[in-house]
C-alpha cells in the first residue's frame, strides 16, 4: 500500500489522520502496512477491533475460540444480536469489513497455547492482549518476549480496569508482565466475569486506551504506557499511575531467569 497513492476514497476516509501532525500521510501509510495482533475478540477486543479498523491498520489477525453468546452483548460491542451463535471471530470479521473494506482480517478460531503461540505472534508488529484468563495472559506475555515484540495489556474486573505496554525490546529497564505478576493466582481464587459481574463501559475506555498505545507504537509517536500501568476505578471515577521496573529477580526477564528455558521448550511442542 505504501508504493501506491490513496484513493480518493481513502483521502476522504483518512483525511483526519493525514492532516494530523505527527501522522500524515506518511503515517497513515505506515498503518495501512501494519500487521497487529489482537487475542480475544470479547470486551477488551471488541473496542480494539474497531478503532484498529477504523483507523486503517491494514492487517488484523484475530486469535479467539468462542461463539457469541447472549450475556456478551451487554460489553463486547463488535458483536450483534444476530451474531448470537456465531464464531467470534467470524462476527468481528463481518464487523470490520462493514467499518473498513481496506482492512485484511486473518481469522483463528483455536486455543492459544503453548505450541502455536510464538508462531502467531512472530509475524506481526504488535500485539495486543484482551483474553479473561490469567494462562493466556502468560503465553502471550511469554512469546512476546521471545519473539522481541510490543505487548499492550489490558484487564478488567467489577468496577476496575488497567491497562500498560510491554516493550520486549530487550532493553535493561523494560518489564515484562511476569515482572509484575510473578506467578498466576491459584486457581479459583479469583472469580471470572460471569461469577463476579463486569461493568459493562469499562471496556470500552480500557480497550480505547489499548488500541491508542498500539497506534502511537506503529506510528512511532508519543511516549508509550512502558513501564507504567494506568488504573481506572470507575465509582470514584479516579485514573491512577504506578511506575513498573523490570524484577532482577523475575523468572524470565530477570538477572538469573530460572524458566527461560523451560518455557522456550514448552513453547516448541507443547499444546494448552
Amino acid at each position: 500500500m505504501a508504493r501506491h497513492r490513496f484513493s480518493e476514497e481513502q483521502l476522504e476516509r483518512y483525511a483526519r489522520h493525514i492532516v494530523l501532525p505527527g501522522v500524515g500521510g506518511k503515517g497513515q501509510r505506515r498503518l495501512l502496512d501494519s500487521r497487529v495482533l489482537v487475542v480475544g475478540a470479547g470486551g477488551l477486543g471488541s473496542p480494539i477491533l474497531l478503532y484498529l479498523a477504523a483507523a486503517g491498520v491494514g492487517t488484523i489477525d484475530i486469535v479467539d475460540f468462542d461463539a457469541v453468546d447472549l450475556s456478551n452483548l451487554q460489553r463486547q460491542v463488535v458483536h450483534r444480536n444476530a451474531d448470537v451463535g456465531e464464531p467470534k471471530v467470524d462476527s468481528a470479521r463481518r464487523a470490520i469489513a462493514a467499518l473498513n473494506p481496506d482492512v485484511q482480517v486473518n481469522t483463528h478460531r483455536l486455543r492459544l497455547g503453548a505450541g502455536n503461540a510464538r508462531e502467531l505472534v512472530r509475524h506481526v508488529d504488535v500485539v495486543l492482549e484482551g483474553s479473561d484468563n490469567f494462562v493466556t495472559r502468560y503465553l502471550v506475555n511469554d512469546a512476546c518476549y521471545f519473539e522481541r515484540k510490543p505487548l499492550v495489556s489490558g484487564a478488567m474486573f467489577r468496577f476496575e480496569g488497567q491497562a500498560t505496554v510491554f516493550r520486549n525490546d530487550g532493553g535493561k529497564d523494560s518489564p515484562c508482565y511476569r515482572c509484575l505478576f510473578p506467578e498466576p493466582p491459584p486457581p479459583g481464587s479469583i472469580p471470572s466475569c460471569q461469577e463476579a459481574g463486569i461493568f459493562g463501559a469499562i471496556p470500552g475506555v480500557i480497550g480505547s486506551l489499548q488500541a491508542t498505545e498500539a497506534i502511537k507504537l506503529l506510528l512511532g509517536i508519543g511516549e508509550p504506557l512502558s513501564g507504567r500501568l494506568i488504573t481506572w476505578d470507575v465509582l470514584s471515577g479516579k485514573f491512577r499511575e504506578i511506575a513498573l521496573r523490570r524484577d532482577p529477580e523475575c523468572a524470565l526477564n530477570g538477572d538469573n531467569p530460572s524458566i527461560r528455558e523451560l518455557v522456550e521448550h514448552a513453547e516448541e511442542g507443547c499444546a494448552d
